[in-house]
Order: structure tokens, then sequence, then C-alpha cells
């Protein structure tokens, strides 16, 4: 017969299981959102395209790079909030090209 302590215990696993998986999902998802942006920044600059393309799409990876530091030190929300920005940010410097 399962106690109340069971069910609280079993349910705090859970919820730590819980918050390792958005911590690694948040860090791998910005790492490679960052080498993504890093890529085509790269790519671009290489072609003749106007400055602020490879800016933008640079701005975007540090964004990325800081959700990806954020979001392994627990901070999901704002991680999960500065990839969307830091994603924005590269679309924005592709409508430039």
């Amino acid at each position: 017969m399962e106690t109340d302590a069971d069910v609280v215990e079993t349910d705090a696993d859970e919820t730590e299981e819980d918050a390792r998986r958005a911590r690694w999902t948040a860090a791998g998802t910005g790492v490679l959102l960052t080498l993504a942006g890093l890529a085509a920044a790269l790519i671009r600059a290489a072609r003749s395209a106007t400055a602020l393309v490879p800016a933008a799409y640079a701005g975007g990876a540090a964004v990325c790079a800081l959700a990806a530091v954020l979001g392994s030190r627990g901070r999901t929300r704002r991680a999960l909030w500065l990839l969307i920005a830091g994603v924005m940010v590269m679309a924005l410097g592709d409508q430039f090209d």
C-alpha cells in the first residue's frame, strides 16, 4: 500500500527528471542554433552580401549562445524566449539578403 510520502517522493523524482530534461533540451537547442547561425554568417560573409546580413546571423547566434548558457543553469523559460528572439534576428538578417 502506498503512503502519501511515497507518492510525494515519486512526484518529486518525476519533477527533477522533467527539469533535467528541460535544461538539456534548452542547452542543446541553443548550441545547435548557435552553430547554425555562425555557419550561416560565415557563408554569407564569403559571398557578396551587405555587411548587415552576416552581422544579423552572428547576432542571432550570440543570443542563442546566451540562451544555451541560461538553459544549462535552469532558466529554461528565459532560454526559450531568447532562442525565439535569436532565430527571429537570424530570419530578419535573411530578409536583408
